[in-house]
């Protein structure tokens, strides 16, 4: 049964250790969190580090809900102009 893909872009996939992560769903925040590695959840609560489902943000990560075969990307603060 397929899991959730989990992106990491930036600094972010530094703190991951892979641009990539697979984590079993559904999932939801908590369950983000805990399937974690230390460094990048706690980098995830970061209200700067945004997280998408399927490339629509999530206004509100505790509402994060994901099903089998669904992609959540986090995202690093961007800067430049």
């Amino acid at each position: 049964m397929p899991g959730v893909r989990i992106v990491l872009l930036g600094k972010l996939a530094d703190l991951g250790g892979s641009p990539e992560i697979a984590l079993p769903a559904p999932l939801d925040w908590t369950g983000l969190l805990a399937g974690l590695p230390e460094g990048l959840a706690q980098a995830a609560q970061d209200p700067r580090n945004r997280i998408a489902v399927n490339g629509a943000l999530v206004a509100d990560k505790a509402s994060l809900a994901a099903a089998a075969g669904d992609e959540i990307a986090m995202l690093p603060p961007v800067s430049g102009g």
